[in-house]
């Protein structure tokens, strides 16, 4: 059964406000253009590309060059490693299952809020977590303010004042960084689970008992993901293909989760075991990466420290939490730069402990992935570069590509079209066009300047 959104309606105190009805109105109209219109267009574009255009041709450019043998062998190489690597992990993804809830009692848990700036939207994150059917006496709440500059201490007064009993608050005098406040988070915290929950996120009302499961059926696991939605999905249409990209995510995690290595618990909702965690804190604290400071992507870097340590990492599919997202190009890339950045540091962490035996059992599917996932990046980087070149000779062919893009992304649809079932997975192939020409420069840079520390929202 699909969980309902969560609504704000009882949750927001006085100032908070939604998208004015005019926007939602014209987006709404755009929204139905879009799905009317869209399998006409992209009839017409597979029907030019295959008409237009010649591979063959495409060849022959750099047959003049000498590198004949080489384009096609590496195309072809890299082309059949995919196809394999996508079928595996589908496999995987079929054979997942999110685990049953647990009989018995629930551990005491301690959620993490960290907060900056949030205004009246942590107020209905803190309230979601306060009305979650987990048991009262086993439960707290641990919300720091990293030094807000706006209204946002008022707004987690009047959750507290709702809720003494639950929520323990904190203060900076002034901004540290998230990662500083989810450190004095997790020492305050006494739950034998420790939970984070990004204060720009609701979670679902039987989130919490579903994410701490797998926690209570093995303990070798170390840290479950939680099933991260976009809450303002329909609110733009950078929302809305990033509710598509979301949902993909799902893809990702849950084959992950069969051999027990999520490489990231995102910051949204991740459930940590407390006897996991601790042993690592202040290596996490002081990290850094070629003499600088690691601020960003910790909640990547906190999934390593466990991993290296023995532990598993699962997928919880059950519990979900939603959350915002950018709904502007110039937001949504400095999320996404903040991301790669992180995961070029991670990869480089990860790959210093995935040959030795930092655990007794799946060892072996974490360094295929790795690999492969790796070479994703710079093929499709490479070939982004061939096709600008050969534009020049053979213009028609850059028919051919959106063609061929258009196929691929739909293919890839087929995980979103399963769990959600809807038509929304239009954005989806949208989004593949848009990531393809206007986020390609994204990683190149994040490996330019991984030393960065910013936070870039902050």
């Amino acid at each position: 059964m699909r969980n309902a959104v969560p609504t704000l309606s009882s949750w927001h105190g006085p100032g908070y406000s939604r998208p004015s009805p005019p926007r939602r109105a014209r987006f709404q109209w755009v929204d139905l253009s879009l799905k009317a219109l869209f399998p006409f267009l992209l009839a017409a574009l597979i029907a030019v590309g295959l008409k237009l255009g010649s591979f063959g041709a495409y060849l022959s450019l750099f047959s003049r060059q000498g590198c004949t043998a080489f384009l096609p062998a590496l195309g072809a190489g890299y082309f059949l490693a995919m196809v394999l690597f996508q079928i595996m992990r589908t496999v995987l993804w079929a054979l997942y299952r999110p685990c049953p809830l647990q009989n018995g009692p629930l551990p005491h848990l301690s959620v993490i809020v960290p907060v900056f700036n949030e205004g009246p939207m942590v107020e209905a994150c803190l309230e979601s977590i306060g009305s979650a059917d987990y048991p009262r006496e086993r439960l707290e709440i641990i919300c720091i303010d990293d030094g807000s500059t706006d209204d946002s201490w008022e707004y987690i007064g009047l959750a507290r004042n709702r809720r003494p009993d639950l929520i323990k608050t904190i203060r900076f005098p002034h901004n540290r960084g998230k990662k500083e406040a989810l450190y004095q988070g997790f020492r305050e915290a006494r739950g034998e689970v420790v939970v984070t929950v990004d204060s720009d996120s609701l979670i679902t009302k039987e989130a919490l008992r579903h994410l701490v499961a797998p926690l209570l059926k093995d303990a070798r696991i170390g840290a479950v993901a939680g099933n991260v939605k976009v809450y303002n999905r329909h609110d733009s249409l950078i929302g809305k293909m990033q509710g598509v990209r979301f949902v993909n995510l799902d893809y990702l995690r849950a084959s992950q989760s069969v051999y027990r290595t999520v490489i990231c618990t995102p910051g949204s909702l991740s459930a940590y075991r407390r006897a996991a965690l601790l042993p690592h804190l202040e290596a996490w604290r002081n990290q850094t990466f070629l003499g600088a400071p690691c601020q960003h992507s910790e909640d990547r870097a906190l999934t390593n420290f466990i991993l290296r340590a023995g532990y598993y990492t699962c997928y919880q599919r059950t519990a979900v939490v939603y959350t915002l997202v950018p709904e502007n190009y110039a937001g949504l890339c400095r999320m996404y730069l903040r991301w790669e950045r992180g995961n070029v540091r991670e990869s480089c962490v990860m790959l210093g402990y995935l040959f030795t035996r930092y655990r007794l059992k799946h060892r072996l599917m974490p360094i295929v992935e790795f690999f492969l996932s790796q070479l994703e990046y710079p093929m499709t980087l490479f070939f982004f570069g061939v096709l600008a070149a050969s534009l020049a000779a053979y213009p028609v062919i850059f028919f051919k590509c959106l063609a061929a893009l258009a196929l691929i992304s739909l293919l890839n649809q087929v995980y979103y079209l399963w769990l959600e079932r809807d038509y929304d997975f239009i954005y989806g192939v949208i989004y593949s066009y848009y990531a393809f020409f206007l986020l390609q420069w994204i990683y190149p840079y994040a490996v330019v300047t991984v030393r960065d520390r910013r936070w870039l929202t902050r």
